[in-house]
């Protein structure tokens, strides 16, 4: 077979796939060593020609210097100020992560270290105004009759694909975005082109296997487990009403794992969960997996990586997870860095390995607390 990429309708269709066949990544959680490891994504899932990069939240630490910016800046003699770092820290994102993917559309999600104080939702639309307006969101909430000023939550159709970001960045969702969700998933009821909807957000919905990190670990107070059943119960009933296909797609837990919806909580009435997987993999302090995960639920701590969706025409998705590795980290990126760095990454970065590691960073401006402070650090400091 000849080599061929073509281009139809936005979407690449590499070597040997179907063109009625396309591609997409995502994963969440770049803080720390992020700024290498979100151009080993972009460079490793080149392969796959993905018609797009979802990212699902925590761009940067915020309430501590970043490992990465702190290596970048000790190769250049700098010792890094907080000060400094809360100014430059999301055009850092914009410049090494977003920018590292050139002309692939990078969809930004919004997670809980994008409120830490100094930052705010308000401070975080503005800053990724031009990613929350990209033309094809902009076209979306046209033709959905919405007002043009976008939000944190948002929607696209891609290839018979429903795409929804749900922010629930303080760890609730609100009743103004719960309303929009279900015309959304109504609207998809009816529209015979969608015939599938993913669900991406940065907290798991409540009852998940990383309970305890989720929307159902109570630190953000009832409410919160309370808005994320009535989001996981209108999938629940979108899905069996319309017989199409519904994945959720999460990060917050700092690891890999699919299956997360499978627990006793969910299953005891004898329904069908949610498809759902946690992939806080890239480039965050890894932590421990969650205790009792049953054998077919597929978990991994202590690696970096993607989640590669392959869509069929026929709506379905397979959903496999790409590690990455130093390898993977294009020459340009270390380059930036001591020859060191990118080994702390991949063998240090961990609250798995070593949970009474200090963190190497200290914390800026100590007395200042986290709009979510139990979420935004563990108990560790990290």
């Amino acid at each position: 077979m000849a080599l061929a990429i073509v281009i139809c309708s936005g979407l690449a269709f590499a070597q040997g796939t179907s063109p009625n066949s396309w591609s997409f990544i995502a994963s969440g959680d770049s803080r720390n060593c992020g700024d290498m490891i979100v151009p080993a994504i972009a460079s490793n899932s080149a392969q796959f020609s993905p018609g797009f990069y979802w990212h699902l939240g925590d761009l940067r630490a915020i309430y501590k210097v970043d490992e990465d910016i702190a290596f970048s800046t000790a190769n250049h003699m700098q010792a890094p100020a907080c000060d400094a770092y809360e100014r430059i820290a999301w055009s850092d994102f914009v410049e090494q992560q977003i920018g590292s993917f050139g002309n692939r559309p990078f969809y930004v999600g919004i997670g809980n270290h994008e409120v830490i104080p100094p930052k705010n939702e308000a401070a975080f639309e503005r800053e990724f105004y031009d990613w929350l307006n990209l033309p094809v969101l902009q076209a979306q909430r046209a033709k959905d009759n919405e007002p043009a000023e976008p939000q944190p939550y948002y929607h696209w159709i891609q290839g018979g694909v429903d795409f929804i970001y749900l922010d629930n960045a303080t760890g609730v969702f609100s009743d103004p975005q719960l309303t929009w969700l279900q015309h959304r998933l109504d609207a998809a009821k009816q529209d015979i082109r969608i015939k599938s909807v993913v669900v991406g957000m940065h907290e798991a919905l409540p009852d998940s296997w990383s309970n305890e990190h989720s929307m159902g670990d109570g630190r953000s107070g009832p409410e919160a487990r309370a808005s994320g059943q009535k989001a996981y119960k209108a999938l629940i009933a979108f899905r069996d009403e319309s017989h199409k296909p519904v994945y959720v797609l999460c990060s917050h837990s700092h690891f890999y794992m699919d299956h997360i919806f499978t627990t006793p909580e969910l299953t005891k009435n004898g329904g069908e969960p949610l498809d759902g997987w946690l992939v806080g993999t890239a480039g965050a302090v890894r932590y421990p997996l969650p205790k009792n995960v049953p054998e077919n639920t597929h978990a991994r701590t202590d690696v970096y990586g993607y989640l590669l969706g392959e869509v069929s025409f026929d709506g379905t998705i397979k959903f496999s997870f790409h590690e990455v590795h130093p390898a993977d980290v294009p020459e340009y990126v270390q380059q930036r860095y001591p020859a060191t760095a990118v080994q702390w990454c991949f063998e240090h970065n961990s609250l798995n390995k070593d949970p009474h590691a200090p963190d190497p960073m200290p914390r800026c401006l100590p007395t200042r607390t986290p709009a979510k402070p139990a979420n935004a650090a563990t108990a560790s400091g990290r």
